[in-house]
């Protein structure tokens, strides 16, 4: 693994659980790209448009060409006098979300997204969190971004969900270039992993998210959360006898748990949520420092799987 194997998501700039300040967020997104990080992911959902909008402010002080750029469709923001369902985000935008995976929909959300990150083109557009809409997610969703690809508009097709249910119909019947997984190809869940060798076979690529889990595996302190929620006791206890196992074989936790997924040949890209220029900083040297094989064998014998043929590492 890599600095270049990363990629930067963008929800923690946009207030996920706490705020943000403006400078902090670009301290952090120009810390990544003086690094190597040239992966930048993002959604109109996260803050109502707010990390679009400090992306795109990002973007404009670097050369868009050597980015590449990632955004959502599924969700419209439509303005309120007063912030409905901000969803754990803090300081972000008073918008309403709603859910719309019509032509007209995924367009205006496309233009929006665009507008607001100042680009003409993004690399990748992923349908978002399509579960309470599959019919439309999957018509006339799927074919109005396969349009925008054919325009030149959108570079790849994909989907991003944190059910693995809900990806794989979308493997086994809607045509897609990249699966944005969340939270399901970690130290702690491994629901995701037939799901990934399902599209090794169909060389469709997987980008895996919320590697810590919503932050349990980034530091498992009382009080840490497992997929949105305070983890409960036994996943907060399983979560420490991985980091004492990471410790016993002379590496970190949060090294581990970003280097996993990418022991998977179908990953191309580990994405992390990153907030602030000392996340950054931990999140590349976790990418340059490698585990042992000592390691990876310790954590199979704990039943976390592992690649049948994965690359021996040594220190």
């Amino acid at each position: 693994m890599n600095v270049a194997d990363l990629g930067f998501g963008t929800a923690p700039l946009a207030g996920l659980f706490a705020p943000v300040a403006e400078q902090d967020a670009q301290a952090a997104l120009r810390t990544a790209y003086t690094a190597g990080i040239r992966a930048f992911d993002t959604a109109p959902h996260y803050g109502g448009g707010l990390a679009e909008e400090r992306l795109g402010r990002f973007l404009r002080t670097v050369r868009r060409d050597d980015c590449e750029i990632s955004t959502k469709v599924g969700r419209v923001l439509e303005s309120c006098d007063d912030e409905i369902a901000p969803d754990r985000f803090v300081g972000g935008h008073r918008v309403r979300r709603r859910f719309d995976f019509s032509r007209d929909g995924v367009m205006r959300s496309l233009e929006s997204s665009m507008t607001r990150l100042g680009v003409d083109r993004v690399e990748v557009a992923y349908l978002h969190d399509p579960e309470s809409a599959m019919d439309a997610a999957m018509t006339t969703g799927l074919a109005t971004l396969y349009s925008l690809k054919d325009e030149g508009v959108v570079g790849a097709v994909g989907v991003g969900t944190n059910i693995v249910d809900v990806a794989r119909r979308f493997v086994d019947g809607g045509d897609i270039d990249v699966v944005m997984l969340a939270g399901r190809l970690t130290l702690l869940d491994q629901s995701g992993l037939d799901l990934v060798e399902s599209c090794a076979q169909r060389s469709i690529g997987v980008h895996a998210a919320g590697i810590f889990n919503s932050g349990i595996l980034a530091a498992p302190v009382d009080g840490a959360r497992f997929d949105y929620k305070p983890a409960g006791p036994e996943i907060l206890s399983r979560a420490r006898a991985i980091a004492a196992a990471c410790i016993e074989n002379g590496f970190t936790l949060n090294g581990a748990a970003v280097q996993y997924a990418s022991l998977f040949s179908a990953v191309e890209r580990t994405v992390l949520g990153l907030r602030s220029v000392s996340e950054v900083e931990a999140a590349v040297a976790s990418a340059v420092h490698i585990a042992s094989e000592a390691l990876w064998s310790t954590l199979e014998g704990m039943r976390i799987p592992m690649p049948n043929h994965r690359p021996i590492k040594t220190k």
